[in-house]
């Protein structure tokens, strides 16, 4: 998400690289770009006509500090003013209330709601140590009560049983009634949703917020669904008193818009975004980081929160220990290392969040380290023997045919997997002997970040 506007702000703000300060007429040209980029990326007219406007107003004969270029001048004010669209600041779900406490999500039909709930289900329960309940209302739909039973089992939540046959007020009272016998702290509700708006969706949705008392009532609106998302978020907030917005499909080849539009059109908090179809793939929301990536300057914090919460500390500190007292890198910490990287969601999500220069081609990085060929590698691995990934000197050819016809891939892949071990290896080696602090001495700025020392 964001990448072509991206592209097309960080090219509107070199535009003015030679300039010695911000004038309206130095400007003009930059601001019919930025404004084009977000237009092309299907924000809302109104909320483009007012976010040029502010930009215009800050930046109009600002002097260019010494250490900023016109050009840099130009972004910090881009990004202030993103992060005032975005919402400003987090804004956490409030348990504050008399367990169980009642999260309804609404939407449209294909939004992802269901999977949405489980995804916030498994959030609280790893993350806020909360007991959860799910429960489907989705009468028109049993499929997706089937959906979500099997989704709870996944997650680690309860589940209250519903039918198509029973009215969705009643489910209501039963999984409350339910949730408060088994003590529970979160009852999450799971809506029936329509292709598009109409009467009898809205009267059964208003219905059941009215039965259910949610503490929280999210809108959950896919990101790729253009200006019909934000005129549905409108409904929704006018019949349910929305308490904020949760961005599904972000991962996607999703434009944009909808995050920048929804939140200023609404003035409801976008809450958490889904990033994958895996069900621990659901991100807080934090305008700031968001705006940062918006303009290809990374979510390194981000990035550092998922590394605590799904890299292994024991995998690591094993492999530290055995890197320090001098025996190598073998194929088996390899494949450590890969799975590590699947569950951070693939090396594509992670250069996301990193603030990669103008020249690194993101895609060609990205397509390098996508999902499909981290599971091949892994597979290839997996066709060897235990003596084979401590020691891969020993895989001559004859053994190199073997693991191919074992994993279903090509001698060639097998040879590319041992060339990328190879020079794994020997950057481990130069990092146990303290060639980190020399590889980062000579990286730009120099000298070791804070805590590496």
């Amino acid at each position: 998400m964001f990448d072509n506007l991206s592209g097309r702000l960080s090219d509107a703000a070199r535009n003015l690289t030679g300039k010695g300060r911000l004038s309206e007429a130095n400007i003009k040209d930059t601001l019919r770009q930025v404004r084009l980029a977000l237009l092309e990326a299907d924000v809302a007219l109104p909320v483009v006509k007012t976010f040029i406007e502010r930009i215009r107003e800050r930046a109009v004969g600002e002097e260019v500090g010494k250490s900023l270029t016109p050009g840099q001048a130009l972004v910090k004010i881009i990004h202030a003013e993103l992060v005032r669209i975005l919402g400003s600041e987090s804004t956490p779900l409030d348990f504050r209330a008399q367990p169980p406490v009642v999260i309804m999500l609404a939407g449209l039909q294909g939004a992802g709601k269901t999977t949405t709930a489980a995804k916030l289900a498994k959030r609280l329960i790893e993350r806020d140590k909360k007991k959860v309940m799910l429960v489907s209302v989705d009468v028109h739909r049993p499929a997706a009560i089937l959906q979500l039973q099997t989704l709870a089992r996944e997650v680690g939540a309860l589940h209250c049983e519903s039918d198509a046959s029973e009215k969705p007020v009643k489910i209501v009272d039963r999984a409350l009634s339910e949730a408060a016998r088994s003590h529970v702290d979160v009852l999450i509700v799971d809506t029936a949703g329509r292709l598009h708006i109409d009467d009898d969706m809205m009267q059964e949705v208003a219905s059941v917020h009215a039965r259910a008392k949610p503490h929280e009532t999210l809108f959950v609106v896919d990101s790729m669904a253009g200006q019909d998302a934000v005129n549905a978020a409108t409904a929704f907030d006018q019949a349910l008193a929305l308490t904020g917005v949760v961005l599904t499909k972000a991962d996607g080849d999703a434009k944009g818009g909808v995050a920048l539009s929804v939140r200023e059109v609404t003035g409801k908090p976008i809450r958490f975004m889904g990033v994958g179809e895996k069900v621990d793939a659901l991100e807080a929301f934090h305008p700031d980081r968001m705006a940062s990536r918006i303009l290809g300057m990374g979510d390194v914090l981000t990035l550092v929160e998922e590394i605590e919460q799904k890299v292994s500390k024991d995998t690591t500190e094993k492999l530290a220990k055995k890197l320090k007292k001098g025996r190598g890198f073998d194929l088996s910490d390899l494949r450590d290392q890969l799975e590590q990287m699947m569950n951070m969601g693939g090396l594509a999500s992670m250069l996301e969040k990193l603030p990669l220069p103008g020249n690194v081609n993101s895609a060609a990085l990205q397509d390098a380290g996508n999902e499909q060929k981290i599971r091949r590698q892994i597979g290839i691995i997996n066709s060897m023997t235990p003596g084979e990934r401590r020691f891969p000197k020993t895989i001559n050819g004859s053994r190199k045919k073997r693991i191919a016809a074992g994993a279903g891939q090509q001698i060639q892949d097998v040879n590319r997997l041992l060339k990328q071990h190879l020079q794994m290896e020997r950057m481990m080696k130069k990092m146990s002997k303290g060639g980190m602090k020399k590889m980062m001495r000579s990286m730009p700025g120099g000298g070791m970040p804070p805590g590496f020392g």
